[in-house]
């Protein structure tokens, strides 16, 4: 089964453009513009300025200049700051048909198995996640 971020990145490559919009807005919503400047070149942070502050729908014409490798590295770094977010990607592929297809399922089932673990995808108060924490008890 592939990373999170790479099987999200799927699952924007084979939707439609409004899905594609859709399935960008819970991941967006916690990131502040600094945040956003600083993931894939500010192409998000373009999106989300058009999208507007504070309700968020990014257009169809922001998804296209979105690659599915910008969607990578916008799922990476929201991960470390936000599980609800990708929680929240879940919530939106459940809701519709529209993202079906293997990538999907796969992300869907990890997502699951990452939430019922618990502990892999908390955080605490400073954004480590607890397999860094993990790794920081380990290494004393």
């Amino acid at each position: 089964m592939g990373s999170i971020p790479n099987l999200v990145a799927e699952v924007f490559a084979a939707a439609p453009t409004d899905a594609k919009a859709r399935l960008l807005e819970p991941l967006l919503r916690p990131l502040g513009p600094m945040s956003l400047f600083g993931i894939a070149g500010g192409v998000f942070a373009r999106a989300r300025l058009h999208a507007g502050w504070p309700e968020l729908h990014v257009r169809p014409e922001d998804i296209l200049s979105i690659r599915p490798v910008d969607v990578t590295t916008l799922v990476a770094f929201v991960q470390q700051v936000s599980a609800d977010a990708i929680l929240g990607v879940a919530s939106v592929m459940s809701s519709s048909a529209v993202y079906s297809g293997p990538a999907a399922a796969a992300l869907l089932a990890a997502l699951l198995m990452s939430d019922r673990g618990g502990a892999s995808v908390a955080t605490r108060d400073d954004g480590a996640t607890s397999e860094m924490r993990d790794r920081e008890s380990g290494a004393r």
